[in-house]
């Protein structure tokens, strides 16, 4: 019995050992994210809409939700300008075409696609750093009015693009 606990004990305290190191580089967390130590503080600028069809209320929503997933998913702190983390950015895309023709050359379905061109700057690795555009779309039913389905369709779109923009500048994938 002794001798079993020995067995359990050990590997435990070498296992809190390992993890209180400090002589790592790069913070985990259960959020996938992979931020330098160094990194203290981050900031997104408002997004502006240079899209030929403009949604009023894209741009803020887009620059909120980055800044709540970093606020809520990351040990750094918001900043007004130049956090170690910066963000900025162009809403390019938000067009809404036909997806699925049918016999009758009528759409059966369509699609919403909103990209969004982004820098970010990572002042502490600035090889990690990118201006980049990403795209997402999400379809829906042809026989659905575009104006009853457009904030559900934008709340998905923009979930999945953030997920792509935050996992391209704090995780190492």
């Amino acid at each position: 019995m002794i001798m079993s606990r020995k067995k359990f004990i050990i590997p435990l305290i070498l296992v809190f050992t390992l993890i209180s190191q400090n002589s790592c580089k790069v913070s985990y967390s259960f959020t996938g994210a992979s931020i330098p130590l160094e990194a203290k503080t981050y900031s997104v600028q408002l997004f502006q809409n240079l899209a030929s069809i403009v949604n009023p209320t894209l741009a803020n929503y887009i620059t909120e939700e980055l800044k709540n997933r970093f606020l809520t998913q990351t040990r750094l702190t918001p900043v007004a300008d130049f956090g170690d983390f910066a963000f900025s950015g162009q809403i390019v895309t938000y067009d809404v075409s036909p997806m699925a023709i049918q016999g009758d050359e009528i759409a059966a379905q369509n699609r919403l696609t909103i990209a969004v061109k982004v820098k970010f700057v990572n002042a502490i690795d600035p090889k990690q750093s990118f201006d980049k555009t990403f795209s997402q779309y999400a379809v829906f039913s042809s026989s659905q009015n575009f104006s009853q389905v457009e904030q559900a369709l934008v709340q998905e779109i923009v979930e999945k693009l953030i997920d792509d923009i935050f996992n391209a500048a704090a995780s190492n994938w």
